[in-house]
């Protein structure tokens, strides 16, 4: 009698809810050469506050939390907890230089409206 082995799916890799672009990633990578002892990536998230109730925050770490989901782009580690998971998906950070300033930028197509300053956001 023959045995039939199942098949066995490829897994799907997850798409990120959050994307850095190149030129963010490139960046990213740049300050964190700088840093001793270099952090193992970037936690991005949002946190309550500012006039229009989120803000959206950057930091370096050196390891994930219990909650976080872990994405590589282009061999950055990029830290999500799982509340911002939410509040990020399909948005999009990039790095910007022009005349005003340089910075990084969030394009978030959840945002309903954000605040006069611009720092803060509500979805």
């Amino acid at each position: 009698m023959a045995t039939v082995t199942p098949e066995i799916a490829p897994q799907e890799t997850k798409k990120a809810p959050v994307i850095l672009t190149p030129k963010a990633v490139v960046k990213v990578k740049e300050i964190m050469s700088q840093q001793t002892p270099a952090p193992a990536g970037l936690r991005v998230g949002v946190v309550g506050g500012g006039c229009s109730g989120f803000s959206y925050s950057m930091s370096f770490e050196n390891a994930a939390g219990l909650m976080d989901k872990v994405f590589d782009m282009d061999g950055l580690k990029v830290y999500v907890d799982a509340t911002s998971l939410t509040y990020l998906n399909g948005c999009t950070v990039d790095y910007l230089e022009t005349l005003e300033g340089a910075g990084f930028k969030f394009d978030n197509p959840q945002v309903k409206s954000t605040c006069g300053c611009g720092s803060s956001f509500s979805v």
